[in-house]
């Protein structure tokens, strides 16, 4: 984890910071909010989310992370309006619904704060994860960026056309390889600079995040600056078989698949030195049909084979959680020496 040191002003920052992202997502006082993630472990978008809703007065539900016989109980029990949560969870939650006979539209939840991974595409449309939600469960999404280290979040508003900046908390740069600034509508990294922090502010910060801003005024009637979805992060990029590639891009297209339950993506290099990537999946149900299903979809979306490796649910877990780890780690990267990202459209 990575270790960010506040001061009281810092604490009453973060809460202002995520009390204005709740506004900008279109809540009130009159909301009850679920929270599904963690507030121990060092997470700090836990102790943010609380404080923000602290601050806002609206109704709070800590539930914690998992365990979705327990979320459904809660939702029927004290009827939260929004949930804040990964989006991957929301699938397992309407997974589990489906196959106990609960019915989500009937529950009281009306929006839900999406973090931690990406539900749109670099257009704002919303992405596979992010339809797989929605057509399943009439709810209004709302995606989120922020860092640990940058201590602000980027939220949207009802319009869903990227993160809006809070320009009295940070400034922003997207920057090129020469860190000169990009123009609007091109990829650059994620640069930032804390205003009011104490403990540990940041200069020009690279995040190793890398997306593109809107700085054009948005229908909901914010002038400030957007950032759109992120692609992936520098050094994550991929050179595999002449096709370039950020992982979530894979991700993507795994998570497209309904045969595919949970995976991890592995990126390694051969022998002579060029990246590879291997798949390890968790099938729904592994038959010879399934597994030429997923071979002809990775084939045609990719125009490459990646190696496949099918596993327990056992073993994914130990992938995605090693030593009891908080998040869910989806990308592994065992290069021996990962290449330099240029950043180009």
């Amino acid at each position: 984890p990575v270790t960010i040191a506040l001061t009281e002003r810092d604490l009453e920052r973060l809460a202002y910071n995520e009390y204005a992202s709740f506004l900008c997502a279109d809540g009130s006082p009159a909301d009850v909010y679920q929270l599904m993630l963690t507030l121990d472990r060092q997470f700090m978008a836990g102790m943010a989310y609380y404080s923000g809703l602290r601050k806002l007065g609206a109704g709070i539900i800590r539930v914690g992370p998992g365990v979705p016989a327990l979320q459904w109980d809660t939702i029927r029990r004290l009827k939260p309006t929004v949930l804040i949560a990964v989006p991957s969870f929301l699938v397992k939650l309407l997974q589990y619904a489906q196959e106990h006979g609960i019915d989500p539209n009937e529950s009281s939840v009306k929006k839900a704060i999406c973090i931690g991974e990406p539900i749109r595409n670099p257009d704002a449309s919303l992405n596979i994860l992010g339809r797989k939600i929605t057509e399943a469960w009439n709810i209004r999404l709302y995606s989120t960026y922020a860092s640990t280290e940058m201590q602000t979040a980027f939220t949207e508003c009802g319009e869903g056309r990227g993160g809006h900046l809070q320009p009295n908390l940070l400034i922003v740069e997207l920057l090129d390889e020469a860190g000169l600034p990009v123009p609007p509508g091109e990829p650059g990294e994620v640069t930032i600079t804390t205003l009011g922090v104490e403990g540990m502010p940041l200069l020009r910060y690279k995040t190793g995040d890398v997306c593109r801003m809107d700085d054009q005024p948005c229908a909901c009637g914010r002038n400030t600056l957007r950032l759109l979805p992120i692609e992936g992060r520098k050094q994550q990029m991929l050179k595999f078989k002449g096709t370039t590639l950020y992982p979530p891009a894979l991700f993507e297209l795994l998570n497209g698949l309904n045969e595919v339950r949970e995976y991890v993506v592995e990126a390694y290099s051969n022998d002579l030195g060029l990246d590879e990537v291997r798949l390890y999946l968790l099938p729904t149900q592994l038959s010879d049909e399934a597994d030429r299903k997923i071979r002809a979809y990775l084939q045609a979306s990719l125009r490459v084979s990646p190696h496949i490796t099918y596993v327990s649910t056992d073993q994914i877990q130990r992938m995605q959680f090693p030593e009891g780890g908080r998040k869910a780690v989806k990308f592994l990267d065992k290069r021996t020496a990962p290449l330099p990202t240029p950043l180009s459209s």
